[in-house]
């Protein structure tokens, strides 16, 4: 391809996207959605919580199924201003009490609920929600009404898999993680720093 014709076809490309630039003029918070069955949600968010406190926005996550796991995402963002609220009783498939679980689960949406609710905070991460939901220790209806009626400019990220259809439905941005090819299957051990 002559160097003429490539600059022609990169001057179309660069209008196009121009275009779509100048036509994206709503300002708000989004909603945004990671899901699917591969690896990479919460590092996603994570990614995305260290890119707004890099910009000097406010963070705050809350992690409904990590337990006292250790955390070196935690051991970065807190000491940076960016709090962590833990559920208590970790995995799920690990305490089989589902009355113990509801509790916590509960106990730790009212952490959710207080950040959904300031204005102050640019950006909120719910990790590992979608499961809260699916086993209904969490009722979906609370939480489509504290997105909904969250601060206009405050941003949120939920992750976790088997998102519930509304909150697919609500969500400005989805991101679908699919698994190609994972460590773990090959019998690697997760390893600290990279897998946690």
């Amino acid at each position: 391809m002559s160097q003429s014709r490539h600059e022609q076809r990169q001057q179309r490309l660069k209008e196009k996207v121009d275009a779509r630039i100048e036509s994206a003029q709503i300002e708000r918070g989004i909603l945004l959605v990671f899901t699917g069955n591969g690896k990479g949600k919460t590092t996603a968010a994570f990614g995305t919580v260290c890119r707004a406190v890099g910009h000097g926005k406010k963070a705050a996550i809350v992690q409904f199924i990590k337990g006292s796991w250790d955390n070196g995402e935690r051991e970065l963002l807190e000491p940076n201003g960016v709090p962590f609220y833990v559920m208590a009783t970790g995995f799920t498939w690990e305490t089989q009490d589902k009355e113990a679980d509801t509790l916590a689960c509960l106990e730790t949406w009212q952490h959710a609920r207080q950040l959904l609710s300031d204005p102050l905070i640019d950006l909120v991460v719910l990790d590992e929600m979608t499961y809260m939901v699916s086993y209904n220790y969490l009722p979906l209806s609370e939480v489509i009404d504290a997105l909904e009626h969250r601060p206009e400019n405050q941003s949120v990220i939920i992750t976790g898999r088997g998102c519930h259809r509304d909150l697919l439905s609500l969500a400005d941005t989805v991101t679908e993680m699919r698994p190609v090819k994972h460590a773990f299957d090959a019998g690697i051990k997760a390893q600290k720093g990279i897998d946690w």
